[in-house]
């Protein structure tokens, strides 16, 4: 099947890492599918994508299980199939465990967790009906845990752990389950403005890329998670 007919879904996707995915997506062929707690957001994102292939702006919250599924239906109807699912989207609160907020702990769960859960489950079907794969976007903090972390090193340990539970729960059906851990990503995450300081960091193509990368892989073969980092950063 060429890559014209099949079709992708990244949540998350208006800004940062899960922009640079849905771009080379599209460079690649594919319809792609992103979403955005905003549709206006998703609306303009879409817009700057336009020119690289057929897109669609979605409105959906991976905090509300009927909001994920409603945005997965609209992207059905559309275009009829589901071939990717990059589950993308997240936020972090930092700080100490004094300092952290009930909030803070549910909005980063309910965020980087079960919102991935959420989202693979509203698309499961559709993603075994097409043989599809399943990329979530966890972290370094998944396996390495720092001061401060605490709710995020407790969401991203966790992503890492269901993700390569679902692999191996849908790798007979013919679904593959990856995850890639990145290291330091120059995006907008947690409100930091990119700029040429962040040239030793991690591009957003650069992940977009290992997405393009994992899809041509042949079927046989599954690198079930990727860490992957910068190359050289500053000397501390």
């Amino acid at each position: 099947m060429s890559n014209k007919e099949k079709t992708a879904l990244v949540t998350g996707g208006s800004k940062g890492i899960g922009y640079g995915v849905a771009k080379s997506l599209l460079q690649m062929g594919y319809k792609v599918g992103i979403t955005s707690r905003s549709q206006s957001a998703a609306d303009k994102a879409a817009e700057k994508l336009s020119d690289h292939g057929e897109i669609l702006g979605l409105e959906a919250d991976v905090r509300d299980f009927e909001s994920q599924r409603a945005a997965v239906e609209k992207l059905l109807d559309r275009w009829g199939r589901l071939d990717v699912l990059i589950a993308n989207a997240g936020i972090g609160h930092f700080g100490s465990i004094e300092e952290l907020t009930t909030e803070q702990w549910k909005e980063t769960i309910d965020t980087n967790l079960t919102g991935v859960f959420y989202s693979i489950k509203s698309c499961v079907e559709a993603l075994k009906k097409s043989k599809g794969y399943i990329i979530t976007i966890s972290s370094l903090a998944g396996t390495n845990f720092f001061a401060g972390g605490a709710a995020y090193n407790a969401s991203k340990f966790g992503l890492t752990g269901f993700t390569q539970a679902v692999m191996l729960d849908l790798r007979q059906d013919g679904v593959k389950v990856s995850t890639i851990m990145p290291g330091s990503v120059s995006t907008y995450f947690n409100d930091h403005e990119p700029s040429d300081e962040d040239s030793w960091k991690i591009q957003i193509e650069d992940i977009g890329e290992l997405v393009t990368d994992l899809l041509k892989m042949n079927p046989r073969t599954l690198p079930s998670k990727i860490e992957v980092r910068p190359s050289q950063p500053p000397k501390k």
